[in-house]
């Protein structure tokens, strides 16, 4: 009996030992491949397609100075600023660089980052807009992508984030700020509610 028991013991550890090694060789990055061919697929669009508009985050009026210029070397494409300079300077800016005003689309419905976003993201969509720019300043950009990425992605919106030089140099904002409003742009996405209404204006 004990050595047939220990015989049958015998068996068994080369069958422990090869299910052992086969846990081992699991190939865990499997696991992560959605993600990477997600992110993948992003990049692709991001490169092969054209972007077929322009949409400028107001807040400080070196914003639409920029975007005039960047309108002057984009000519086809129309321009949306949300919240930014009053109509009146903002119209002054574009009419000066000679950009037709036509193609200037002024809304003045945001009251932060997020609904910077919010308020246009359906529109977008609505025209048939899949992919833009997106100008803001440089400190502001981190939040601004995050956002961006959680609400027009939502809408099937992607983007070439464009930063503009801060003169004198600002530090990026804080990391707390950025996950904050991310968590309201889910929340949008998931309710309809951004939260404003709960918290100070904050561009």
């Amino acid at each position: 009996m004990g050595g047939r028991g220990a015989l049958v013991f015998n068996r068994r550890q080369p069958q422990r030992r090869a299910a052992k090694r086969a846990k081992l060789k699991f190939p865990w990055w499997v696991l992560f491949l959605p993600i990477l061919v997600g992110v993948g697929y992003r990049q692709a669009q991001i490169w092969l397609t054209q972007p077929q508009a322009v949409l400028v985050l107001g807040g400080e009026p070196s914003r639409e100075k920029f975007a005039a210029k960047f309108a002057q070397e984009h000519p086809q494409l129309p321009i949306w600023i949300s919240s930014g300079a009053p109509r009146e300077y903002a119209e002054w800016v574009f009419g000066d660089a000679g950009v037709n005003l036509d193609r200037v689309h002024l809304d003045y419905r945001a009251v932060d980052t997020l609904t910077n976003f919010t308020t246009l993201a359906d529109e977008l969509q609505a025209k048939g807009i899949r992919n833009i720019y997106l100008v803001t300043s440089d400190y502001h950009m981190r939040r601004a992508s995050l956002i961006g990425e959680i609400v027009l992605g939502s809408r099937g919106i992607i983007f070439h984030p464009v930063k503009i030089e801060s003169v004198p140099p600002k530090p990026e904002e804080p990391m707390a700020k950025t996950i904050r409003d991310g968590g309201r742009a889910v929340l949008w996405v998931t309710t309809g509610y951004t939260g404003a209404d709960l918290k100070a204006t904050n561009k």
